[in-house]
C-alpha cells in the first residue's frame, strides 16, 4: 500500500534545481505537499512556524547557500526542540564533489543520506523506501 508523505521540504537557493526537483517529486506521486526555501535560515524559520502535525516528513538539504548553508542549518536544527526533529528525515542533496563533505555528512546522526544533484526518481524512491517502508513498498 502506498501512502503519500505529507510534505517534502527542499532547501536550496537554486530556483532551477527546486523546479526540477518539484517535478520529479510530483511525477513520482510520493508527497501531498512540496515546499521550498532558499537557505537554511528560511528553512529554520519555516520549521519553527509549523505545527508538529504539519512538519515535513523529508527534507532535501543543499550545502552551499547564502545566509545559512547546509552545515550551519544542521547545527541550528540540532538545537531545536526534540518534537521538531523527531519525525523528520534529512538527506543532503548537493553538487559537492568533495569527499570530505560526504564523510562529514555520514558522521552526522541528524543526516540520513547524501545524494548528488539532480534528484532522480530512482534516488527519491530509494530514500522513501528506506526511511518510510510502512508507506511505500
Amino acid at each position: 500500500m502506498n501512502q503519500k508523505l505529507n510534505k517534502i521540504l527542499l532547501v536550496d537557493d537554486n530556483e532551477a534545481n527546486n523546479y526540477l526537483h518539484k517535478l520529479v517529486i510530483a511525477e513520482a506521486g510520493v508527497a501531498e505537499h512540496i515546499v521550498d526555501r532558499p537557505d537554511g535560515r528560511a528553512a529554520l524559520e519555516y520549521l519553527e512556524s509549523e505545527s508538529e502535525e504539519s512538519l515535513p516528513d523529508l527534507i532535501f538539504l543543499d550545502i552551499n547557500m547564502p545566509r545559512m548553508n547546509g552545515w550551519e542549518f544542521l547545527d541550528a536544527y540540532n538545537e531545536l526542540p526534540e518534537e521538531l526533529q523527531s519525525a523528520v528525515v534529512i538527506v543532503m542533496l548537493t553538487t559537492s564533489v568533495f569527499g570530505k563533505d560526504r564523510e562529514r555528512a555520514e558522521a552526522l546522526p541528524s543526516l540520513s543520506g547524501f545524494l548528488s544533484k539532480p534528484l532522480t526518481e530512482e534516488d527519491l524512491l530509494k530514500v522513501i523506501r528506506k526511511h518510510f517502508p510502512d508507506r511505500f513498498n
